[in-house]
């Protein structure tokens, strides 16, 4: 028997130390060689370590949350064989993954899985609420044709079956609410009935669950605790103003469903490929915005190309991939990348590289986008657009009422950097690229 010690390996360029973000073994488990032995979180990626030798564990560096230093003993497991055993543990090389921030399952069983049909601008879950209800009414019987209620023609109460519609009985089981309780007027119970009800019952209904589940206590760590450290260090270091202006998106919503129409093997316009090529192209004359802040040498440094970061939803939390010099892709080419770089973020598969040094960042909750929001800058950044809902509005058009597709959009800025002059400004020149679309396909 002799004694292997893993140690943490070099994972990235100038790292010091790394997060455990999650254990595959226990102390006293079998493992195999290339098993998986726990995920280590740097600034940005994830790295799977892998066992290089086949024993049983003994000891194990700490907790996850743990920040475990470049070079100390992460896993001590015993092995068998003298080969094992003379292995250097300093020789060790775990290979990276392109950087991939891999996730396991209990993240993938926490986190569902999202869909970027319509909407990668920033992946929506798509998990459904399930209610916990004690004490339901009973299933919906099938309704009976004719039945006699020996009640009260005015008050009528229940004592046989029960007159309703479908929609009522759902309603009613919905809330708890137990339908021989509900007095009506008439043979069948209506939704009228079951409004007075809760009317003069003070809002309380029989039997309905007031706490769904117990107090959990979460521990923050992994790309869930960067995400918290890098939001708290932008709100204490960025004096941050937000601008919000209205954008008439009609035109361009009409053009996006022409091209879908007619786009053979391209993939699926949404709205953030015309958004991000209008961004390019007013961008080009206001280089004070698409610029990086350096805090301690206070320089800013205005960047020729945009590498447009874009904040998308994954089952980790909220990553941010680089569409790197996008002002030189044409729409079709940002859809492509969109989906791609949404794909990679959201499956873990996403680079260093593709996660890295974003001159502007775009969001989007799509149909979720609220009507404003007030977008928090990533640093270096000095400004950061999100983009809110399109709604039908009744505004005036030459005179005459219409009905037109009207979207915000809201700008934040580091005011180091950026005067609100600029900011206004910037937002005004958007407005006939955005209401034009043919100057952004030409």
């Amino acid at each position: 028997m002799a004694t292997y010690l893993f140690k943490l390996p070099d994972i990235g360029e100038g790292i010091a130390e790394a997060e455990i973000v999650a254990w595959h073994i226990a102390v006293g488990d079998r493992v195999e060689e290339d098993q998986q032995l726990a995920d280590m979180m740097t600034d940005k990626a994830t790295v799977e370590m892998e066992s290089p030798v086949a024993g049983v564990v003994r000891k194990l560096a700490g907790e996850v949350g743990d920040q475990i230093a470049i070079g100390s003993v992460l896993v001590e497991i015993e092995t068998e064989g003298a080969d094992a055993a003379a292995a250097p543990a300093e020789a060790e090389e775990v290979p990276l993954a392109d950087g991939a921030a891999v996730p396991t399952q209990a993240q993938e069983e926490a986190n569902p899985t999202l869909d970027v049909e319509d909407a990668p601008e920033l992946v929506r879950p798509e998990r459904s609420a399930e209610r916990i209800v004690e004490g339901r009414s009973p299933e919906p019987q099938q309704e009976r044709a004719s039945t006699s209620l020996s009640t009260n023609e005015d008050d009528r109460s229940h004592s046989g079956p029960i007159l309703t519609t479908p929609a009522v009985r759902a309603r009613a089981r919905d809330l708890g609410i137990d339908l021989a309780q509900v007095k009506h007027q008439g043979e069948h119970i209506r939704h009228a009935d079951l409004d007075a009800y809760l009317l003069y019952n003070g809002g309380q209904v029989s039997g309905r669950a007031t706490a769904l589940r117990a107090d959990e206590q979460i521990k923050v760590v992994g790309l869930r605790r960067k995400i918290a450290e890098n939001m708290q260090a932008a709100k204490r270091r960025i004096p941050h103003f937000a601008l919000v202006e209205e954008y008439d998106v009609t035109a361009l919503e009409e053009t996006r469903a022409m091209m879908n129409r007619d786009r053979g093997q391209n993939p699926k316009l949404t709205l953030l490929p015309f958004l991000i090529t209008a961004l390019n192209k007013a961008l080009a004359d206001f280089p004070m915005i698409n610029a990086t802040y350096d805090d301690e040498a206070n320089v800013i440094t205005r960047h020729g190309g945009v590498h447009m970061g874009m904040a998308a939803q994954t089952p980790n939390g909220l990553m941010v991939p680089v569409i790197r010099n996008a002002e030189r892709l044409s729409i079709w080419q940002l859809a492509t990348e969109v989906a791609r770089l949404s794909d990679a973020a959201k499956t873990g598969k996403a680079t260093r590289d593709e996660l890295s040094n974003p001159t502007f960042t775009i969001s989007s909750l799509g149909p979720m986008g609220g009507v404003v929001s007030t977008p928090v800058i990533s640093p270096p950044q000095v400004a950061t657009v999100a983009v809110n809902k399109v709604e039908d509005k009744v505004v005036p058009v030459n005179g005459e009422l219409e009905i037109r597709k009207r979207m915000n959009l809201s700008l934040s800025c580091d005011h180091r950097a950026v005067d609100g002059w600029d900011a206004a400004s910037f937002l005004q020149a958007l407005k006939p690229l955005i209401e034009n679309p043919l100057r952004l396909l030409a």
